[in-house]
């Protein structure tokens, strides 16, 4: 739907996984598979980097038909792979996305993943005819939350029983942001 697209706020960029990128993002999962694994169901000592492959090669077709919008988080001054952030779950008639983030163990801590959400949220809001981005986050998952509350996203409440990891059920937090976070009107 969109061509490529590069976001930045001068800290890092945002723009879609390239070919080529498996061994770099390989690398910063299992870099990560302690903060990942008890969070996010693909990350396990099985990524490989053939998984990593097919992740960019689905992603950038997801891309090209509006469906998914799977963003590299690059360090602008060193252009080193930092993490990842997603519009993912976009739906057609509601218009609203789920809005998700994690950055690499090394990096975290640094305001990464808020920076990274921003820019993503913006660009749901510009450049699709989403009105609407959720952040759903597992109780327990206190890093995610934090980062959720840094950005100024609306605390919605408690779901039940509203995630899997694997075997695991997981009530969830739920926050949003909107176009107005950013000073932009929601439109159709």
């Amino acid at each position: 739907m969109f061509p490529f697209t590069k976001l930045t706020d001068g800290t890092v960029d945002l723009r879609p996984f390239e070919f080529g990128e498996e061994h770099e993002l390989h690398s910063a999962v299992h870099e990560s598979l302690p903060q990942l694994n008890p969070w996010m169901s693909w990350a396990t000592e099985k990524y490989t980097r053939d998984i990593a492959r097919d992740f960019i090669t689905v992603t950038r077709a997801e891309w090209s038909r509006g469906s998914l919008y799977a963003f590299a988080i690059i360090d602008t001054k060193t252009n080193e792979l930092l993490g990842g952030c997603g519009l993912s779950h976009i739906h057609p008639i509601y218009k609203f996305c789920n809005l998700g983030y994690w950055v690499r163990a090394s990096r975290q801590g640094r305001g990464i993943a808020g920076r990274a959400a921003k820019l993503a949220a913006r660009f749901a809001f510009e450049k699709t005819k989403v009105i609407r981005a959720e952040i759903v986050i597992a109780a327990g998952n206190d890093a995610s939350k934090r980062v959720a509350e840094k950005v100024g996203a609306h605390y919605e409440g408690i779901l039940l029983n509203r995630m899997t990891v694997r075997e695991n059920i997981y009530d969830a937090h739920m926050f949003s942001l909107l176009p107005a976070d950013f000073g932009l009107v929601a439109r159709l």
